[in-house]
């Protein structure tokens, strides 16, 4: 990784190695240590420098694609496409619900059983 910024993944550390690749690159960008047009590693290379599967970097790429992030053309590799947009008016339960999503597809929880634990949870209270 020679121009982008160094990404450092826990292994070990409560995130997901994918997560932590996917927030790293996405605060690069945000910050600008990462501008529009840069380019990033291969995944191969990208993962080995990590230490990582091939399909843990892929998922991190894959969700930044996703997001318009990023692209990845043949000849040009994967580079930086947009920065995100900023937020719009604050919506604290959208966001306790994004993040609960996200937990949710980590645990590998399929959508009636996200949906059950919330339920439960209101049923027996705070």
């Amino acid at each position: 990784m020679s121009e982008t910024p160094r990404l450092v993944v826990d292994a070990d550390g409560e995130v997901a190695p994918w997560r932590q690749v996917h927030d790293q690159i996405l605060q690069f960008v945000v910050t600008g240590a990462l501008p529009i047009g840069s380019a990033l590693p291969p995944i191969r290379q990208l993962a080995r420098d990590l230490g990582l599967a091939a399909g843990t970097v892929a998922r991190a790429y894959r969700e930044l694609e996703t997001a318009g992030i990023l692209e990845t053309g043949r000849r040009r590799g994967t580079r930086v496409a947009a920065a995100p947009e900023p937020p719009g008016p604050a919506d604290p339960l959208a966001a306790a619900a994004q993040e609960f999503v996200r937990t949710a597809r980590e645990l590998n929880a399929d959508v009636g059983t996200a949906l059950a634990a919330v339920q439960n949870a209101f049923r027996e209270g705070p």
